[in-house]
């Protein structure tokens, strides 16, 4: 510490001494901040020697490495950052990047890349010293140098840019628009037998990846042939992590999803899940499922899926059906989720279940029934969903137990499983009106959708319960099934479904208010009062913005209730006959006819 100290008072008188004098200075202060930077640094910082530096900074001293090499080790301590700041050693690092010695630029980029470290102040004062333009620019000069040094200081400027971004989007913005991507993409390429460097640009990649704005520059690239080509090389777990980081973010791009399927991903991600698939360790087990969930996420392009599905010829089609029968929970739901993508166009959906995928979902989720896995139940429902929806598949699913099967996840309390629950029951349904009846006379189900529909914590449940019962009056028009609904309560949240925010929920719910006055206005006319459907129907053809087709069948429920002596009289007092003959000039044929109609019926009966 004696020489230590000696070495700061020395420096101090003779920083603007000879060379030598200040060299075995330096030389003194870097080998105490080796043996221990962070007493070392105090000790630095105590003695105000900071202040010296920025003289020792200049272009035109032998010894601006040396000292920038010390700055760089103290700026590893983050009490550190702000002093380098304050004593203004930015300006002449940055000026450093301008010099032709290869290590002052190494030393300097070091030193900038540590201030920068978590440190505002330090990402600031760079901003506005143009640091950052400069080492991009040198990124884009050095690029094709794959001399051993120069991959070094590439390393070390990657580094920097890095540390200058992270986790600040306005920041890595300024590096997406200053073309720092490519860049990037061509380092990966040109260096991919470098691992320090190629780490430090998956790092980056993995940071600016999360930028929307950066999507659009990566797909005009080669990043998915150089992520493929690179990940095929890894042996290590976390080399390929690295990689799998990079690639996520990115998959959410369509183009670049397409990019990916081209570039082979997808037989490298099938290759490790074969090799993964029996193994317990913890890096296989988490590699499975990032390799799986990857696959699920380039399904999600269309271009990428339908490539992928090859009229149900595709290799990743037929294995991800293998995926359904294993004891492998994680295979198992991203087989189910596969297919629920596969399942986004009617010839797909129609070709699955031809080939018999119905019947593999259901073997699937019967293992699942008693205390089952919620992620893999949620995944075959979405599938199973997916599927019921071409016109062509309903009856053959309804044939084949999909309904039967459904209903055993009745008594679920998972809000995700309950949602797609509702909604495979409703696309099965509609236009089969047997299915409609049976399932609408079904007094447990029944009673279950009208608990959810008070769901308030869980929209999407309440919204489809809702539905769900509109649509089994709408399909069976049903006496039986009305009069269930009614007994259990239903009609009170259709009436307040009729003032949903959402059209096609609206003319839904007055649709099947429409079939419930038509079929058993007498059992059901009590809790249309108390539900204030008058006042809701006066509301509905007053406001200006109700969709024409809510006026429509609002004007023709109002000539339904007329056979409902309570219903009558409370449309009596209110002021329709005003309202409904304004509506005969509607600039909608139907709801002008339908006011016509609905205006004779209110004189009839006054």
């Amino acid at each position: 510490m004696e020489n230590l100290n000696d070495a700061l008072q020395k420096l101090k008188l003779t920083a603007d001494g000879t060379s030598d004098s200040i060299e075995g200075c330096l030389d003194c202060l870097l080998q105490a901040l080796a043996h221990n930077n962070a007493d070392t640094s105090v000790k630095l910082q105590e003695s105000g020697i900071l202040q010296v530096f920025p003289r020792l900074l200049s272009p035109h001293c032998s010894c601006a490495a040396k000292v920038a090499n010390i700055v760089a080790e103290v700026a590893k301590n983050d009490f550190m950052r702000s002093s380098c700041v304050d004593t203004g050693l930015i300006p002449p690092l940055v000026q450093l990047l301008n010099n032709k010695d290869h290590e002052v630029l190494l030393q300097t980029g070091r030193a900038l890349g540590n201030i920068c470290y978590d440190s505002h102040e330090g990402r600031n004062a760079v901003d506005l010293s143009g640091g950052v333009q400069i080492v991009v620019a040198h990124l884009q000069t050095l690029c094709s140098n794959i001399d051993a040094a120069n991959q070094k200081l590439l390393t070390v400027f990657c580094g920097f840019l890095l540390n200058y971004s992270n986790d600040n989007d306005a920041l890595q913005a300024q590096l997406i628009n200053m073309g720092v991507i490519p860049t990037l993409v061509q380092l990966l390429g040109i260096h991919s037998q470098h691992t320090a460097l190629t780490e430090m640009c998956l790092v980056a990649f993995g940071n600016l990846a999360e930028i929307e704005s950066s999507k659009e520059q990566f797909a005009s690239t080669k990043i998915a042939d150089e992520l493929v080509k690179l990940f095929k090389k890894q042996t290590e777990h976390e080399k390929k992590e690295m990689i799998f980081e990079v690639l996520a973010p990115l998959a959410e791009h369509d183009v670049i999803k397409l990019q990916l399927v081209d570039a082979g991903l997808v037989d490298c991600l099938l290759e490790l899940v074969e090799e993964m698939v029996d193994s317990n360790k913890e890096d296989d087990v988490s590699e499975l499922k990032t390799a799986s969930d990857l696959m699920v996420l380039l399904l999600l392009g269309d271009e990428s899926m339908q490539k992928l599905f090859d009229t149900g010829k595709g290799s990743v089609f037929q294995k991800v059906l293998s995926w359904l029968p294993s004891n492998n929970h994680q295979l198992q739901l991203a087989g189910a989720l596969a297919i629920a993508n596969f399942a986004r166009n009617d010839g797909n959906c129609i070709h699955m279940v031809e080939i018999g995928i119905v019947q593999r979902l259901l073997n699937l989720l019967d293992r699942h029934v008693e205390e089952g896995n919620v992620t893999v139940q949620h995944a075959a429902l979405s599938a199973l969903r997916n599927l019921a929806i071409p016109v062509l598949n309903k009856a053959k699913m309804l044939s084949a137990g999909v309904a039967e099967e459904v209903l055993k996840f009745l008594k679920s309390e998972m809000p995700p499983v309950q949602f797609k629950l509702l909604g495979t029951l409703r696309m099965l349904i509609d236009t089969q009106a047997e299915a409609a009846e049976k399932l609408g006379k079904n007094i447990k189900l029944v009673e279950r959708l009208v608990e959810w529909c008070d769901a308030k914590d869980h929209a999407g449940v309440m919204g489809e319960s809702n539905r769900l019962l509109s649509a089994l009056i709408r399909h069976s028009k049903s006496k039986d099934v009305v009069k269930t609904i009614v007994q259990s309560g239903g009609v009170k949240h259709l009436v307040i479904m009729a003032t949903s925010e959402h059209v096609i929920m609206q003319n839904e719910a007055l649709v099947a208010l429409g079939l419930i006055a038509a079929l058993e206005l007498g059992t059901a006319e009590q809790d249309l009062a108390n539900a204030k459907l008058v006042q809701i129907l006066h509301k509905l053809i007053s406001d200006d913005i109700s969709a024409p087709e809510i006026k429509y069948n609002s004007l023709i429920m109002i000539c339904t209730i007329m056979g409902s002596e309570q219903l009558r009289k409370e449309a009596q007092d209110m002021p329709f006959k005003e309202i409904v003959s304004k509506l005969r000039r509607h600039e909608n044929k139907l709801v002008a006819q339908q006011a016509l109609v609905t205006e004779q019926r209110l004189v009839i009966e006054s």
